[in-house]
Order: structure tokens, then sequence, then C-alpha cells
């Protein structure tokens, strides 16, 4: 898929779906995420527009070299720490891919059915191959917040392959296998009793 991604398309993901993005992807972690929904929160605009577009947890190793930013690596951070907050950032800037790695909750899973957003896995360590993906870095915003916490936009191409692990269907593979996990571990309890 290309962004600006519709919801429309994105409906049509289903959880167990690989899936490859070109255009335009923005890494935020925890700091971009509380500012945005600050900003957002004083009816103030942020400087990047995340509707129809890729969200990464991602702080990106990058090198400046003759004035020009390059990314070296973009391995994914871990997003259920962002789980307080991505159901209200979805809701208020309408990403239609959030990547990461480890899944998220509940509450961002309700968020991504109402709104049409899907959670696209990235696998940890995979930092290299990620980068090859990013042809250019386009911008970098709130760079007072730090390299890894900084809104690095990225114009990538045949990103991937994510993994749909929440899709906009109410599905999570996460919390689906959580559950297998705890029936079985009451299983395996209940006969060792």
């Amino acid at each position: 898929m290309s962004t600006p991604v519709s919801e429309e398309d994105i409906r049509t993901l289903r959880a167990g779906d690989t899936l490859y993005l070109s255009g335009t992807m923005i890494t935020a972690r925890d700091e971009a995420h509380h500012r945005a929904l600050e900003f957002a929160a004083r009816g103030e605009a942020i400087p990047v527009e995340f509707r129809g577009k890729v969200v990464y947890h991602c702080g990106p190793l990058v090198r400046k070299e003759d004035g020009r930013w390059s990314v070296v690596s973009a391995g994914p951070t871990t997003s259920t720490r962002l789980e307080l907050f991505e159901d209200r950032f979805i809701e208020e800037f309408q990403p239609r891919v959030v990547v990461g790695k480890g899944g998220m909750g509940p509450r961002t899973t309700q968020a991504m059915e109402k709104f049409g957003c899907v959670y696209g896995s990235f696998t940890g360590g995979a930092g290299a191959l990620a980068a090859k993906s990013i042809k250019n870095v386009a911008d970098v915003l709130w760079l007072d917040l730090g390299v890894p916490e900084a809104l690095w936009v990225l114009d990538i191409e045949a990103f991937g392959p994510l993994s749909v692990t929440i899709d906009s269907h109410g599905r999570n593979l996460y919390l689906e296998l959580s559950e297998q996990v705890r029936r079985r571990k009451e299983t395996i309890l209940e006969r060792l009793s």
C-alpha cells in the first residue's frame, strides 16, 4: 500500500496479512505522542500531517553528512508503553498504520476498529533491513526532544514485511495469544493439582 492510505483500503486488511508500505512514514515515540496530544488539547496545529500516513514507533540511528540526514538503522521500539495514549492519538490524528514491535492492548485495538487503522509488527533487531527501505529523510521536527524522540518524516519504499497483528475489525493476535496461553496454563495447573 502507498500513503496516503484510505480507511476503505485499510479495512480490507485482516489480522495475519503481510503488508509492505511506500510513501510517507513518521517516527513517533513517547515524547512525540505526548507533545502532539498536548498541542491538540490546546487547539494548536502540529507541524506534520499524520492522516492517512504511517506512524512508526522507532528512534532511528541517524547521521548527518553535508547538511543532509540519513538513516543508518531504524528498528522498532516496544509499542506497549504507548498503550496509555495511542487510542487518543489515533482518534485525533487519524493515521492508518501504526508500526512497532510487541503489540498493543485493548484500548488501541478498539480505536483501530473505530477509526480504521491497523498495527503492523516489524521484527525487532532488523533495523538495518528497515533502513534499506528508507529512501530519504524528508524532514525532522521537534529535534529538541532528542534524536530518538523527534518526529522523523521518512520517504519509504516497500517497507516491510509487516505482519498485520491488529486489524480494523477488532482482532488483536497478541491478545488472542495471551488468552490461549492463560487457558493452557490453567489446564496445566489443574492437571498438576
